[in-house]
């Protein structure tokens, strides 16, 4: 039964009125605007290595300004865009502050994509939200930041939107808003404490550390609740009462309660600060996703002969598949000893994890909201080439940092002297080019859904 002020009902369907359904739809818009113009930029990467189109581009960098752009389009605008959407089905939102915020953060998105070709360079590869070190580019970060957090000020101030604690989705959909929030405050106060004296990628390093690995946790409650939704979508029971699901989601953000501590016990820029935030996300970051990881994995498997309606078939192969890249994602970083490309192995299983989620979660709502169903055989595909492209990927680069290549090195920088080392780095290669497909799939089939529109 659904309990008033919910927007889900328990077959996993919506019942928002149409005004929540329009803000659902701009956000979701706003998500796969940014996956698309990660993709363009995607291209954009390959075409500025190819020699003598130097001339094409506005900096003669434009490689890493592409690659910037595309990480934080496909990451960070991405995923926020999408926690936009699930905060907005809450009850009571005021219909200015959910349009305000929207289209603050819409303009920071495309102000985003277009600052490399109106100046903005000085690209700088520090972790989790790398920047053009160019007024204009974190004009535009601020302006969607602005945005997202007006979104997360609008749900917490009317109550959670209607969370209850038998309707877990509901709790997770605020433990996402929770984690998102702290992460503005850690940043705040990141920004505050941290002395002029850094500057260039030393001082964006120090800055987005601690936010950084704060916002993980978002990222990660945002994909148990896909997980649970599209568990439910596919009529496969969680095996766990509702009110036991509601409380390992609010354990997943409790280890967050450090986080002032930590703040107010180190500088920004100490070597204990670093240290600390790694392992407050190794130690807390799986407290529910491991519980909730086995939930769902144990339903896939209990429930695996129980054939899913053609209707569900694409969200249920991305939900498959988002489970088994966090957790490849999750084995590759306990693995991981010194600096070299199993890292990045790690954070792509994890984050592709999350990404796939939401994709099947996209293909689920499509229809809930009056579009076109995916169907035919590019949408029946391409959760498994995006899926398995970005498995080879990682594997490659998870077994080129087992024989000692280091990350953030390219050319001969990467000392590829052995046969082996140039082989799986060639794999590596070959399951970036099918991830980066299967992206481009996962758009044009939204895009055929958004054309056939049936409410």
């Amino acid at each position: 039964m659904t309990d008033k002020g919910t927007a889900i009902d328990e077959h996993g369907h919506l019942t928002t009125d149409r005004k929540q359904r329009r803000m659902v739809i701009a956000w979701l818009g706003l998500g796969i605007t940014a996956l698309a113009l990660a993709g363009i930029f995607a291209i954009l990467l390959v075409v500025a290595r190819v020699p003598g189109t130097e001339a094409l581009f506005p900096t003669q960098d434009f490689f890493r300004v592409a690659l910037i752009v595309h990480v934080d389009q496909s990451v960070l605008i991405w995923f926020l865009a999408f926690a936009g959407l699930l905060w907005s089905l809450g009850t009571g939102a005021s219909p200015a502050v959910s349009r305000s915020a929207f289209a603050i953060a819409a303009a920071g998105c495309l102000l985003v994509a277009a600052a490399p070709f109106l100046g903005a360079g000085n690209p700088l590869l520090n972790n989790y939200v790398p920047v053009l070190n160019h007024r204009l580019f974190l004009i535009a970060l601020a302006v969607f930041a602005s945005g997202v957090l007006l979104q997360v000020l609008a749900y917490l101030a009317r109550g959670f939107g209607g969370i209850t604690w038998s309707e877990p989705v509901t709790v997770g959909i605020a433990t996402v808003a929770i984690a998102t929030l702290a992460a503005a405050l850690s940043f705040v106060w990141t920004w505050l404490e941290l002395p002029g004296q850094w500057q260039g990628k030393a001082y964006y390093e120090y800055l987005f550390w601690g936010p950084g690995h704060v916002l993980q946790f978002a990222f990660t409650q945002l994909m148990l609740v896909a997980w649970l939704w599209l568990l439910r979508a596919s009529g496969r029971p969680i095996g766990l009462r509702p009110g036991w699901v509601s409380a390992i989601l609010v354990l997943g953000i409790l280890p967050l309660l450090l986080v002032p501590l930590i703040h107010a016990s180190y500088a920004p820029d100490a070597a204990e600060t670093r240290l600390v935030f790694i392992q407050l996300m190794q130690w807390g970051n799986g407290l529910a996703a491991v519980p909730i990881g086995l939930l769902v994995a144990v339903s896939l498997l209990r429930h695996r002969r129980k054939p899913s309606p053609d209707a569900q078939r694409p969200a249920h192969v991305a939900l498959i598949w988002s489970l088994t890249l966090f957790v490849a994602g999750g084995v590759l970083g306990v693995l991981i000893v010194g600096v070299n490309t199993i890292i990045p192995a790690h954070y792509h299983g994890s984050i592709v994890g999350v990404t796939l989620a939401l994709m099947g979660l996209t293909y689920h709502l499509l229809p809930e909201l009056g579009f076109g169903r995916p169907a035919g055989r590019m949408a029946r595909i391409q959760p498994l080439v995006y899926g398995v492209g970005q498995l080879v990927h990682i594997g490659g680069l998870a077994a080129s940092g087992a024989l000692g290549i280091q990350r953030k090195t390219a050319g001969a920088a990467q000392g590829l002297e052995s046969v082996w080392t140039k082989a799986f780095m060639g794999i590596m290669g070959l399951g970036g080019l099918l991830a980066v497909i299967g992206g481009i799939l996962f758009v044009l089939v939204v895009l055929r859904a958004f054309r056939h529109r049936t409410a």
